[in-house]
């Protein structure tokens, strides 16, 4: 018997090649249920006028940039603007940490207060009770899968994390992906995000919360994954690729919102606070250590766990090849790593003697409750190490 599942999705999600033109209009639209009335709020990048076309597209607008992953302090500078513009309405264009900072405002314009009433772990933790004003999101990269997820995370400085505002209330009324947008971005980003995107339809695979409507989006996301993301990092104009790379970010990003992740993502998190790099590159160093070591303790204490058989599925659906042996797959995983010139975690800024308080914080992380094994201390810190280099 198949066990019970909830399904969260925005109300409307639109993808292909030119979609971006038609966010403007679908926007409106969604105003035009409302009784409100200022201007839209446009979040975006560090290069807005990169997406001209598409921003000065909305007549009524106020336009604010987030040049890194988001703090509660840029949020706190968007949202007194927005508030003394009466902002109606959130455009969000850009990676995910601009679709992140986008949903919090629009969370905080129809909620009311401050980020840290709402942030899990590190805030009050107050319940979202209402739901975002209208807000459409267009990502510009494909990584974090942030147009369709519930949640945005913020970096807190003063306590070295990130946490997470979440609800389903903040889900994007629309999420509008159109990867002609991603053309041009640099490799070292396709890179990262790529493997974000990739990690994000494997966690949930394999998680202990899969259900057969996220196995759907996740093999889908992982073909896709294993099928173009060398082609895209190796060529930033090859549309077939950009294409293929931004609907396996899609199907993560929906998988993820629905069956959890797991200890890439727990390690992620908190090593998030500890280091200046991006979540993309983080996931991306941590990806293989923490398969080769869920593997070993699938095999060791759960030999008949199905995890087992979902990863060598999994491995099947990367290579495109159906007699893929799970250690075929792990080499192919290795090779695809080095292919992107991914770095470890030592170069990303993380020094062995935060060993012990990372592997701590992970521990404690909510992804690792989607992990499909419970792993020990020695097995945190085999990760850890293994991901250094």
């Amino acid at each position: 018997m198949t066990a019970s599942f909830t399904i969260a999705t925005p109300e409307h999600i639109r993808f292909g090649v030119g979609a971006a033109d038609e966010a403007p209009g679908l926007l409106a639209r969604l105003v035009a249920r409302t009784a409100a009335s200022g201007p839209v709020l446009v979040v975006t990048g560090g290069s807005p006028r990169r997406h001209a076309g598409l921003i000065d597209a909305v007549p009524d607008r106020h336009v604010e940039q987030i040049r890194q992953e988001p703090t509660v302090d840029d949020v706190r500078r968007v949202l007194v603007t927005a508030r003394e513009h009466q902002a109606h309405a959130v455009l969000a264009v850009g990676g995910g940490s601009v679709l992140d900072a986008g949903k919090a405002v629009a969370c905080l314009l129809a909620n009311g207060g401050d980020s840290l009433d709402y942030l899990e772990v590190v805030g009050r933790g107050q319940p979202i009770t209402e739901r975002s004003v209208p807000l459409v999101t267009v990502p510009t990269t494909a990584g974090s899968g942030s147009e369709v997820t519930a949640n945005a995370v913020l970096a807190v400085p003063e306590h070295g994390v990130k946490a997470s505002l979440r609800s389903p209330l903040m889900l994007a009324h629309a999420a509008v992906v159109d990867p002609r947008l991603m053309v041009g971005c640099p490799p070292a980003v396709t890179a990262a995000s790529g493997m974000d995107a990739l990690t994000q339809c494997l966690e949930p695979f394999v998680s202990r919360f899969a259900n057969p409507v996220v196995d759907a989006w996740a093999r889908e996301g992982l073909r896709r994954a294993g099928r173009w993301l060398r082609a895209a990092y190796d060529d930033g104009a090859d549309l077939d690729a950009r294409e293929g790379m931004a609907l396996a970010s899609l199907c993560g990003g929906l998988s993820l919102a629905n069956a959890k992740l797991g200890a890439i993502h727990g390690f992620a998190g908190p090593l998030g606070g500890m280091v200046d790099a991006s979540h993309g590159a983080l996931c991306a160093a941590l990806a293989v250590p923490v398969v080769e070591v869920n593997v070993v303790a699938l095999q060791t204490r759960a030999p008949d766990a199905p995890a087992l058989a979902r990863y060598t599925e999994a491995m099947t659906l990367l290579t495109g090849h159906p007699d893929t042996t799970l250690e075929h797959g792990l080499a192919w995983l290795r090779d695809l790593v080095a292919h992107l010139r991914i770095p470890g975690l030592a170069a990303l800024g993380l020094a062995p003697e935060e060993a012990d308080v990372l592997v701590a914080n992970a521990a404690r992380a909510s992804s690792m409750r989607g992990n499909p094994i419970d792993l020990t201390e020695a097995e945190l810190h085999a990760v850890v190490a293994a991901a250094m280099h």
